[in-house]
Order: C-alpha cells, then structure tokens, then sequence
C-alpha cells in the first residue's frame, strides 16, 4: 500500500483543525439497546456493532492536531496493522511487528504483555521522523517493542447513559470499552483499540540501524 504524501512529519493519524467533528443528534436505539444516530446509516458502526464518532475529511488543513487523532485514519491503521506515521504496510520480522510505545515498564512485571493501546504500529524511518519533531512523543519517554501477537479487542471513547426523559445523556467519562460488554452499546468510539501479546522490548537505535 502506498504512503499518502503529507506536509513535513504530521502523523498519518493526525487530525488536523480543518476536519471538523461531526454534530449529528444521538438517539435511544431501543433494537440494540444503546445509542444511535438519528440519520444512522449501515457505516456508521464497526462489524462488533459499536457506533463511532466521526470528522470530516480534510487532511492537510490547518494545523495539526498532535495526540488526537483522526477516528477513521486511526481506526484504519490500527486494524490493518499500519504505520501510524506514514500508513504503510508494518514493520514486521521473526520477534513480531514494531511497535512505539510510552515507556512504562514500572508499570507490571512482563510489560507491555497484555497492554491495551490505541497507538498503531509505527516503522522505524517513522520512528526516526517523529520522535524528534512530535510534541506528544517529546512530552513522555518511549520505547520500542517488538509484538508476535496482537488483537482486537475494543474500543475507547465517550461513554452516553439513558435518562428518564429516554434521551441518552452525554457523560463527562472516556474510557476503554471492550467489544461485547454492556458498555459497547453506550460508547461513542473515537479509537480502536488492541492487546498486546509476546512483546520484546527492543534496542531502538539497534532497530533504527536497520533502516540506514
């Protein structure tokens, strides 16, 4: 698949201020039991049946928007394994495919195994480009991992409750919400989101050595 050209280093993913978000009326959907759109149509949910948010399309105008990304742009990559930088096909060998991560290896004993991340993959001429020009990566330390295993397995976004009057009501509360729990009918998805399974923390400047 060929990486679509972009001004600079702005991550594919990226959103930008010139993709508006959409303003569509949420309804009580009483055949699923959650949220819908008023004007719902067949694409507005994922193949798990979970209704997403959505942006315009206008990639490349304005400024962009570091750390939000794009929910179709993401959603894309993250289920097609692409790079998160530049949408190519991932970087992939025997340990698995590579990943980017914030680095937080304090966090449990084997980490990142069975980490939930809404982060895509990211190559390494990628990993080269952002990490130094990115303010999202400048701001937390990061590390490199190799992935043999990963799925998907929810998603993350803002959550809606019923009400008495029947209209659902906007909650203040984002979180991740896995496929197939109650929650799933209730959440606006912004990102995809996957498990992380038989991960090698890698040398980055070793991986980085590989792609001259």
């Amino acid at each position: 698949m060929k990486a679509l050209a972009r001004p600079g280093v702005v991550p594919y993913i990226s959103a930008w201020s010139g993709e508006q978000p959409f303003r569509r009326p949420i309804v009580y959907d009483a055949a699923r039991g959650g949220i819908g759109y008023a004007d719902e149509t067949p694409e507005d949910r994922d193949q798990y049946g979970v209704l997403w948010n959505g942006r315009t399309v206008a990639q490349g105008i304005g400024r962009p928007e570091y750390g939000n990304p794009h929910p179709q742009r993401q959603r894309e990559a993250m289920q097609h394994l692409l790079c998160q930088g530049c949408r190519c096909p991932h970087d992939d060998d025997p340990r698995g495919v590579l990943w980017l991560l914030e680095d937080r290896r304090g966090d449990w004993a084997g980490w990142p195994n069975d980490l939930l991340t809404a982060h895509p993959p990211c190559c390494a001429p990628c990993i080269v480009k952002m990490r130094d020009s990115c303010p999202h990566l400048a701001e937390t330390g990061h590390v490199a991992v190799r992935v043999r295993s990963s799925e998907v397995c929810a998603v993350y976004g803002r959550l809606w409750a019923p009400s008495a009057f029947g209209v659902p009501v906007r909650t203040a509360k984002k979180d991740v919400v896995a496929y197939g729990s109650h929650l799933a009918r209730w959440v606006l998805a912004g990102q995809l989101v996957r498990s992380l399974h038989d991960c090698t923390v890698v040398d980055l400047e070793r991986e980085l050595a590989r792609h001259p």
